[in-house]
């Protein structure tokens, strides 16, 4: 008779024991990825802060720029003449020093809000500003936040007056703030910062007989002449 190998000390698993080993391998799967997800998320939340704070800070720096930026300029308006500058709340526009109108709008929808910047050129003074087509349209920041401009005079004491809104003046402001909070919590997320405009004295102030009483403010100013150019 023919015998078959002799399996004499060998044995294999038993399905007992490959449940086992797979509830095994089951626990130190779910482990393993409960430990990675733990990790992820202050991860992600990290991540999402630094790209946040990096967002906050270019755009802080484009609105400094464009703001800045802003010309002295004067133009006929309703009853007279007032500056190419105007301010709303969830708007600013005026005329930069390349002869851009810019635009920086505020643009809430239900859950987010948005600052979009817009430009486009300025043919000169026969064209009012504020008729400019404008394009090139960027968003500077969006998400959850509730955001204004304000803007400030100085007084003749030297103190600053904020206000929600500039039309009409026949100066620029001395600067202009982006109140900027998280729907949520409520956090400041500039920290109050307002952006100096450079160009501070009207057109009057560069001619070469200029006085003291160019600058706004002074009592004495009924003979000021009018200018309807920027300081270059």
């Amino acid at each position: 008779m023919i015998r078959g190998p002799d399996n004499a000390g060998k044995r294999g698993f038993t399905l007992m024991e490959i449940i086992a080993a797979l509830a095994v391998a089951s626990v130190i799967i779910l482990a393993t990825a409960a430990l990675l997800h733990n990790l992820a998320v202050p991860f992600a939340r990290g991540t999402s802060r630094v790209n946040n704070g990096e967002r906050l800070a270019l755009a802080a720096e484009r609105l400094a720029a464009d703001i800045g930026s802003a010309r002295f300029i004067v133009q006929s308006a309703a009853g007279g003449t007032s500056s190419t500058f105007v301010g709303q709340a969830r708007k600013v526009l005026f005329i930069n020093d390349a002869s851009q109108v810019v635009s920086l709008d505020i643009e809430v929808t239900d859950d987010a809000t948005q600052i979009v910047r817009r430009r486009g050129p300025w043919p000169g003074l026969r064209t009012p500003f504020q008729s400019v087509a404008l394009r090139d349209q960027v968003v500077l920041l969006a998400g959850s936040f509730e955001a204004s401009f304000s803007f400030a005079r100085t007084a003749k004491n030297g103190a600053l007056t904020w206000v929600n809104s500039w039309t009409n003046e026949q100066t620029l402001p001395r600067l202009v703030k982006l109140s900027l909070r998280d729907r949520a919590s409520g956090t400041d997320l500039f920290g109050g910062a307002a952006f100096a405009i450079r160009a501070e004295a009207p057109m009057a102030c560069a001619l070469q007989d200029a006085a003291a009483d160019c600058l706004p403010g002074n009592d004495d100013d009924s003979d000021r002449p009018k200018q309807s150019a920027s300081r270059q």
